[in-house]
């Protein structure tokens, strides 16, 4: 996982188990759920990387985080969770 890192937004949402499959994290992003930096984007081949804000409305609710690093492969679910933190409503109150 790099630092300066960036990838494709429907990959790393993938890597960061935010969907399933790429094509849903594709499908995500190209019918209008993604916002990067408070824009909403249809381009799932947009750059992303640290720092970058994300805010998907997912089926149940909105997630609002902001993302920490890349990574090169899909991994586990605790490996995902160190790609992003959460902001927003739903973020830990302490750290």
């Amino acid at each position: 996982m790099g630092e300066g890192d960036r990838q494709r937004l429907d990959k790393w949402l993938w890597f960061a188990r935010m969907a399933r499959t790429r094509v849903l994290a594709q499908a995500l992003v190209e019918n209008g759920y993604v916002r990067v930096d408070g824009r909403k984007t249809d381009q799932a081949a947009k750059q992303v990387g640290p720092g970058n804000v994300l805010t998907l409305a997912l089926a149940q609710k909105v997630v609002v985080l902001e993302i920490l690093g890349c990574a090169e492969r899909r991994g586990s679910y605790p490996e995902a969770q160190k790609l992003y933190r959460l902001i927003g409503p739903d973020a830990p109150e302490c750290e």
